[in-house]
């Protein structure tokens, strides 16, 4: 493993535990959302989840290929409350995401990593999108 690859591989490892918890989340949010507003949501969260384990799998191949291990255990996962709680749940987990993703990306730039950044990059759009998607559905402005 290059000198810095370690780094990276930390990082990549936490944004990794972090996609896991949101397949696990958006699942159960899927499984467990009640209401008369739920059709259309439980879809949602059913192809964010589906999003979230392609970014599993993109972060756990380039671990592989930087030298590491990838994690297999998830970071936090929140469970329970009302629709619009569970919404409020995944905007803040994506909200978290973000900030990572993006000073994830300022480091692979700093340790002259282009082919993880130019990826970070991919899946920060993603998760921009997502969070727009549930700023929207809970009606917020920005």
């Amino acid at each position: 493993m290059v000198k810095g690859d370690q780094k990276i591989v930390d990082v990549l490892n936490k944004d990794r535990a972090d996609e896991l918890a949101a397949i696990i989340q958006y699942m159960g949010h899927h499984y467990e959302a009640e209401g008369m507003e739920s059709p259309a949501i439980i879809e949602l969260f059913k192809s964010t989840a589906k999003d979230e384990m392609r970014h599993a799998e993109l972060l756990a191949e380039r671990i592989i290929y930087l030298g590491g291990e990838p994690t297999k255990k998830p970071s936090e996962i929140k469970k329970g409350g009302d629709l619009k709680k569970m919404i409020q749940d995944d905007l803040a987990n994506e909200n978290s995401a973000i900030a990572n993703y993006r000073e994830h990306i300022k480091l692979c730039a700093e340790l002259g990593d282009p082919g993880t950044r130019l990826m970070l990059e991919g899946i920060l759009n993603d998760e921009e999108g997502h969070a727009d998607t549930w700023e929207t559905t809970l009606g917020i402005k920005k």
